[in-house]
């Protein structure tokens, strides 16, 4: 996601001096009525205060607060959740694995290290500007990034980032991936959504033409779940269509 620089501030006009209001003698008499309405107020409010016998504060511990009130006997107690239920089985272990895998017949990509691990500062170096981009992240509570890319044919590549936020942050993947679709949405408009993965959106970027290269075509998608958010990235010299990238997201849903 490209970080916007700053917008320069637009100078401050010097706004044109105003006349001072002539008050005559009102504002003077207005002001010491004022003073002496409070000083009298404040002395009656104090001797009545003084006057009134203390309440007492409420009680510090409460009883019955504690759920439950006792352990539920042996044998009934709550089922745990499930795999399906419970995200955190999943995202809490090794991240890697949620991964779609390589396709039959594709190749991995140079660009994707070897152990699937990338780090902040190498997903940073990605942004349009990578020190602003580090801080940033860092910032925002990112804890690791889990990654994977193939290629298929003479150009057409893939990249899927698994960026999972620390616990206390995890609201930050739903941030973090709605401020990614603005981005896009001003370059692709209102993109497709993605079926059941709530705001997801793909979308097919306009065509880049540069004399003496080939044309370039990017689709991409972006969603989160809990507190992973996931970027998928393809890119080919032919055009993308809807399906594909459409597939690809719902296949790396799926395993989330």
């Amino acid at each position: 996601m490209p970080v916007p620089d700053p917008a320069s501030a637009p100078a401050a006009e010097t706004a044109a001096p105003k006349t001072r209001r002539r008050g005559g003698r009102t504002l003077p008499l207005l002001a010491v009525a004022a003073v002496l309405g409070i000083v009298g107020g404040t002395a009656v409010g104090y001797g009545i205060q003084a006057d009134r016998e203390p309440t007492p504060l409420p009680a510090l511990n409460q009883t019955g607060l504690a759920y439950p009130a006792k352990p539920a006997p042996k044998g009934q107690e709550p089922a745990a959740l499930s795999a399906a239920e419970d995200r955190g089985l999943k995202t809490d272990g090794d991240l890697r694995k949620l991964l779609l895998p390589k396709p039959a017949g594709a190749k991995d990509a140079d660009f994707v290290p070897e152990d699937h691990w990338m780090s902040v500062a190498s997903y940073a170096g990605e942004y349009e500007h990578p020190a602003g981009a580090f801080e940033e992240l860092i910032g925002d509570g990112v804890r690791r990034v889990a990654t994977t890319g193939w290629q298929t044919g003479r150009y057409k590549s893939v990249q899927i980032n698994l960026v999972q936020f620390r616990p206390e942050y995890g609201a930050h993947a739903a941030e973090t991936a709605s401020e990614q679709r603005q981005f896009l949405a001003d370059d692709a408009g209102y993109g497709t959504p993605i079926k059941g993965s709530g705001e997801g959106r793909t979308y097919l970027l306009p065509v880049e033409r540069e004399e003496g290269y080939l044309d370039l075509y990017v689709a991409r998608a972006i969603f989160h779940r809990g507190d992973v958010m996931v970027e998928i990235f393809v890119s080919d010299t032919k055009k993308i269509s809807q399906k594909e990238i459409s597939s690809l997201a719902e296949r790396q849903l799926g395993r989330l």
